[in-house]
């Protein structure tokens, strides 16, 4: 589980603000024009928010919210918002989330999933290591028989540029214990996770 970076400095940093700016001049464009005069400090606060992620640590977000049960089937939550920004182009990617465990002993608050979601999705990100994330944090928290994750997301580094190709999502999932082992386990889990909300 990746946990906090060291504290980041884009909110608060002047170097940010100039290097917006300077990039508005590359881009032909007058920063001193009325309508872009508080864009660089607009720009700065909006990408500190939109990888605020970096800020979070797993264990922290998660906190107490972890309880000892003895219940013992399948806990699924579905269609987790999700909004990151892709790395290769800083375009944002959008779409939702599927997470399920099967408990060892150990359920975490549902609220929670959600927020782990969160810590990983805003940051710099690639759908498939997303999913990833996600999942071992899951694994890392609990110490579940197996955990699974499904992402589906449309990017706009596909939508608006390179192929323009509006209609096109990506699926990626990650299993982990019974769930890339055991094939009821994991038919059970997509079965779930297909069927209408």
């Amino acid at each position: 589980m990746q946990l906090l970076t060291p504290p980041r400095t884009i909110a608060t940093s002047p170097l940010a603000d100039e290097a917006i700016r300077d990039l508005l001049v590359m881009l032909g464009e007058d920063p001193d024009r009325p309508g872009l005069v508080d864009t660089p400090a607009r720009v700065r606060r909006s990408l500190s928010d939109l990888t605020r992620g970096y800020d979070q640590d797993p264990r922290e977000v998660v906190g107490r919210a972890i309880f000892e049960e003895p219940y013992d089937e399948m806990i699924v939550v579905k269609d987790i918002e999700l909004y990151s920004l892709c790395e290769h182009h800083l375009l944002p990617f959008f779409g939702k989330v599927h997470v399920a465990y099967l408990p060892n002993g150990r359920i975490v608050g549902l609220s929670k999933l959600p927020r782990l979601v969160e810590v990983y999705s805003r940051r710099l990100q690639v759908q498939e290591r997303l999913t990833v994330q996600i999942a071992e944090a899951i694994a890392d928290l609990l110490d579940p028989l197996g955990v699974g994750v499904v992402v589906e997301a449309a990017h706009l580094c596909m939508m608006m540029r390179g192929v323009e190709k509006q209609n096109s999502k990506t699926t990626t999932s990650c299993l982990l214990g019974r769930f890339k082992d055991d094939e009821k386990t994991r038919a059970e889990f997509l079965h779930l996770v297909q069927q209408p909300g």
